[in-house]
């Protein structure tokens, strides 16, 4: 059984009553804390990308790699950063500079062919960390891919049955975050086939104490 909105909203609202007041507009994250999970297993790894229905403050950032007509539309669909074959031959030789730009970046496409030399390149960087690109045929408009991005959220898990989501700032409306909050559980409850697994769950703004949402 899905949580319910009622429930979601009173979190929200409890959050609110609890988190101490800034100058600046703190951002919100859910815990989803799982259980009977093992995600150093394949079968328990959890990699999801979740299309929010609200902005969460700052869009997310996208790096394509690709050169000529694509590299073009790209820059003209507002990506990020652009990158072409001699930036990848130089990443590789600059393993920390590589580092920066797999932690910087949410998302990540490349032209097809240029799949194998990422691979090689990059993969050792971008792959433990979800990222690796996804292909798109050089002839391609990216700019619808890019504007889903930016509003597509990672949620994937690491080396405990624990996921963590950013789903918005405290400026939004209790019901915006509701939103955000209900497309990742429903997210979640699809790769899961249901609730089970939950243990639990809290929602938290990025210096308030975690509230915990009735399951």
């Amino acid at each position: 059984m899905p949580v319910s909105s009622e429930n979601l909203l009173k979190a929200i609202k409890e959050m609110r009553g609890s988190s101490p007041q800034r100058k600046f507009a703190q951002g919100v994250d859910l815990s989803i804390n799982l259980r009977d999970i093992d995600p150093k297993k394949p079968e328990g790894r959890i990699d999801l990308d979740i299309s929010l229905p609200h902005e969460v403050g700052k869009p997310y950032k996208v790096c394509i790699f690709g050169e000529g007509e694509l590299a073009r539309r790209a820059r003209d669909a507002s990506a990020d950063l652009v990158l072409g074959r001699a930036d990848i031959e130089t990443l590789q030789r600059e393993r920390k500079r590589a580092k920066k730009l797999a932690d910087e970046f949410h998302f990540f496409l490349a032209q097809a062919d240029f799949m194998v030399r990422i691979g090689k390149a990059l993969g050792p960087v971008l792959g433990p960390r979800g990222k690796m690109p996804k292909p798109i045929p050089p002839t391609a408009d990216p700019k619808p891919l890019i504007e889903h991005l930016k509003k597509t959220l990672k949620v994937r898990t690491k080396d405990q049955p624990t996921l963590h989501a950013h789903i918005g700032v405290e400026n939004m409306s209790d019901e915006e975050l509701a939103t955000n909050a209900r497309a990742v559980l429903d997210a979640i409850e699809h790769r899961l086939e249901g609730l089970s697994k939950v243990r639990s769950i809290h929602i938290k703004t990025t210096m308030g104490k975690p509230v915990k949402v009735e399951v």
